[in-house]
Formats: structure tokens, sequence, C-alpha cells
């Protein structure tokens, strides 16, 4: 642990602010390993005052850098992902201990981050706008796209890497500044994360205010970014609780929201299916980040002629799944975030029982180091009980039977949330029916493919209380911009549109 903080030039106590220089007088915040329940450190959070200095930096930084052409802007991110990949391992290291994920995928998360700079640097020459034929003579018509201001992006514990470069290196290539408010749950990867971005605009004469962080209370430091009329677009990853919050405040004030909220997610599995693929991507849907991922998969719809076979090959696949210390090979599944996230997974089984509700697997507390580890569960469940109509941040996996592929869907998209899905089968028609409009109603829609994890490419988010936001590729860009129709008269004349004669 000291040799990774030491490489990543983490003191025992840091300060949770960053706005060209590094502030931090408020309460101090204990940060806890799940691993062990050991302190890794501790980090001086921002007070009110100290977060109106952030902010108003990251705003002077704004005016400047969008003046800089859109390809130099992506040079300086294509800079900050070679950073990146200079420290890939104990980046990867850091998220592990920080939030207990498997080594592997915490170097994953970093692999996302280096993945999404690539991706932001290509983007740099492609913002591209459109040419639209003017019903006047003598005139040119077309749009262009200008960098929207301060991006405020608020990251959850689950990725507490991943989704701050998901929207930093898109909003920098915009031409946006970002102010970053991580979970205080992750605080020392967010600084890392931070001190290497700085360091490259820096170096490369720009200033280091563009990737700002803001380290504190949700009560106070959250609302008055939230609140902030120099925040344009809030990108916030969290609960759907979350969510309602920040979608209120900043729709008020007319400001944009990007929200990646709570995830639902379901796979049906067919008479069709191939059980062992199905299997294996139930497996990490279900287990991967010990089930709290946003993707994680919490419903199984199975088809009543195969749901008995692929129970009991998950029932036998759960107990061999190795627990334990996620930064030891061969562990698969590591801790929760914290006890808090245990005592809450306990009482969504005990609500699974009183409803009726079969416990065939896990469901025990392990007698390990810190109190997070938890046995993974599967439960024969109805998809109208309460429990399974929530999200529940844990590994339990509901099993649910159906007789034809229309109810099969009617139970997957009865659900308040809508961000991945999938359906597991070899019958073509079965899988464009799932992919049709009267299929999945999610933002992400799977065939063969478990729910768990997206590749940066692809637009990423769901619909429904998960929120409607969309980051990473595709045209998720233009979230980050503001459009701007031009008309240009290069005649002498001045025909009004529609026809409209004015003064004759």
């Amino acid at each position: 642990m000291n040799e990774i903080m030491r490489e990543l030039e983490l003191n025992e106590v840091e300060r949770g602010g960053f706005s060209g220089e590094w502030l931090g007088s408020g309460d101090e915040l204990e940060v806890l390993s799940p691993i062990d329940g050991s302190v890794i450190g501790r980090v001086k959070q921002c007070t009110e005052d100290e977060y109106e200095k952030i902010a108003a930096r990251a705003h002077e930084a704004f005016l400047d850098w969008r003046k800089i052409p859109a390809p130099k802007r992506g040079e300086v991110v294509r800079r900050i992902g070679n950073a990146l990949r200079e420290k890939k391992a104990e980046l990867g290291a850091l998220v592990t201990l920080e939030m207990g994920k498997i080594r592997a995928e915490g170097v994953g998360e970093v692999q996302e981050m280096i993945d999404i700079c690539d991706f932001a640097v290509g983007l740099s020459r492609q913002l591209y706008g459109l040419t639209m034929h003017s019903e006047r003579p003598g005139h040119r018509m077309y749009e262009q796209w200008h960098p929207l201001g301060v991006v405020g992006i608020i990251s959850s514990f689950n990725f507490p890497v991943a989704v701050w470069a998901w929207n930093a290196s898109i909003a920098w290539v915009c031409g946006d500044a970002c102010l970053w408010k991580p979970s205080s749950k992750t605080p020392l990867t967010a600084i890392a994360c931070t001190r290497i971005a700085a360091a490259i605009f820096e170096e490369m004469g720009y200033d280091p205010a563009l990737a700002s962080l803001a380290i504190g209370r949700g009560r106070t430091v959250g609302e008055k970014l939230i609140n902030d009329r120099r925040i344009p677009l809030v990108s916030a990853t969290g609960s759907c609780t979350m969510g309602y919050r920040v979608g209120r405040v900043v729709g008020e004030r007319l400001g944009r929201t990007i929200l990646e909220l709570g995830g639902n997610n379901a796979i049906i599995v067919t008479g069709n299916a191939d059980l062992d693929l199905a299997l294996r991507a139930i497996l990490f849907g279900a287990v991967g980040t010990a089930g709290q991922r946003c993707t994680s998969t919490r419903r199984i719809i199975a088809h009543r002629s195969i749901a008995d076979e692929l129970t009991g090959k998950l029932v036998d696949a759960y107990k061999q799944v190795q627990i334990g210390n996620p930064l030891e090979d061969g562990t698969l599944m590591g801790p929760l975030v914290d006890t808090e996230a245990v005592d809450l997974m306990m009482a969504a089984i005990a609500r699974i029982e009183a409803a009726g509700g079969e416990i065939l697997v896990g469901g025990e507390k392990l007698d390990k180091p810190g109190g997070c580890y938890v046995t993974p569960v599967i439960a024969r469940a109805k998809n109208e009980w309460d429990i399974v109509q929530e999200e529940t941040f844990a590994p339990i996996l509901y099993v649910i039977e159906y007789e034809t592929l229309d109810e099969a869907i009617a139970i997957h998209n009865g659900v308040p949330q809508g961000l991945s899905s999938a359906v597991f089968t070899t019958n073509l028609l079965e899988a464009e029916q799932f992919l049709s409009a009267t299929g999945s109603d999610c933002g992400i829609a799977n065939v063969n493919i478990g729910t768990s994890g997206a590749e940066i490419g692809g637009a990423f988010g769901g619909e429904k209380e998960t929120g409607g936001g969309r980051e990473s590729g595709s045209d998720a860009w233009k979230a980050y911009m503001r459009r701007q129709t031009n008309t240009i008269n290069w005649s002498t004349e001045l025909p009004l549109a529609q026809g409209i004669e004015f003064g004759k």
C-alpha cells in the first residue's frame, strides 16, 4: 500500500480541493479500505468558501480554453491518456484498495480512462455541424458547435475514476473546463487522477484548473455545485434519489443534466439459448464488482423449459466463487464497499423472505477483516414485489420464470429503471423482437452478451428512472457543447422566410 501511495504521490493527509493550487481546510475525511477496514489515508474536505474559489477559477480557465483549437485540446487529452498508461497498474491497485473490486477490474477501469482519452483525441477533429439549403436566394445556412462552460461531474464510488474520465475527456476536447465532486468513499483515486491531469495541463502551458476538484459533503459542496449558475451542465452518477434532487435543482435554473442513475437489469434466457454461454454472462454480470455496478445483472427471466436446469447450474457456479482479498490472484469477488452496504443487503434478504421468496444459495456475512464480505445470493421471486422493483446495490440475483416471449418482455420492462438488458437465444426472430420498438425499453439492449459493462464507442445511459442521460461514445459529445444555427446573406436583397413581405 505504501508503495502504491508513493508512486501516485499521495500523502498520509491530502487536501481535497484543487483549482490550480491545492485547498482544503474543512473536516477531515478518514478513508477506509473495505478489504480489511484499515485506514489508507485522510483528506481535508473543502469548505463552502473554498468551493467558491474553485468554481470561480474553473470558470476563468474555461474562458481561455474555449479559444484553443479543438485538435490542440485533443493533443492535451492524448498526453493525459499516456500519463494514465504510465500509472495504470498503480491506479488500478488504488481503485481496488479504496473501493474493493478485484484487481483485474480495477486495472480494467483505468483502461477505460485510457480508451476514452483515445476516443476523445479522434473526436477533437470531428465536432461536425450540418449545412442546410436556405429557402431564400443568396443565403447560406449551417450549424456549428461551441464550448459550453464548466461541466460539473458528480461520480459514484463503484467506478471512482472511469465515470470522471468518460465526462472529462469529452468535455475537454469540446472546450469545457471540469469541476469534479467524487464520492466521499473514494477520494484518493480522485486526487491521484486530478494530479496527473493537472500536471499535463500545466506542462503544456494551460491552466491546470481545467481539471478542478472539490471533495466535500453533499449537503455543502454538492448543493453548491448543483445550484451554481456558472455550471451549465451537471453530469451525475448515483442513486435515483440523488438524481431526482440533481435534476430538480439544475432544472429549476434551466441548466442541463446528464443523469446516470439506477439499473434493475434483466437477462431473458429463452428455450433456444446456449445455456453455457448464458451461465458465464450471468455469473460475471451478477457477481462482478460484488453486484455494485449500475449495469449488474439483477433479474433472470428464464423460460420454464430451461429454468430448473439453468438455476441448478447457477447455484453450482455460485458455490465455487472465490470470495476474499481482491488484490490476491484467484479472487472473483471482493468485499462490498462498506458495512452499511452489507446491512442494506441483509435487510433486502429479509424482505425477500418476508414476501415469500426462496433463497437458493448465499446471503451470509463472512467472518473476514473489515466486515464487508458476503456470499452472493440467488433467490426465486416475483417481479411485482417491492423489493424486486428496487435496485439493491449488492450481489442479489432474482430468478423469474415465463411462458411466452411477450410475457418475458412485459416482465423485463415492468420495473421503474431502464439501463441495460440482454436476451440469450439462438433464434433470430426472438432476438429481433427483443431489439424492436416493442422489445426492451432500456438504453442498452444486447443479444448473447450480458448486461454488465459497455464499450466506450457507444453512447452509455438509460431510460425511465435511470435518467435518460448519455455519456462516452457515439454523439454523446453534443451534450457538452451548445448548438448554434447560422444564416449568412451574401446577396444585396433582404427576402424573409416563408415568403413574408414586410413594408411593401
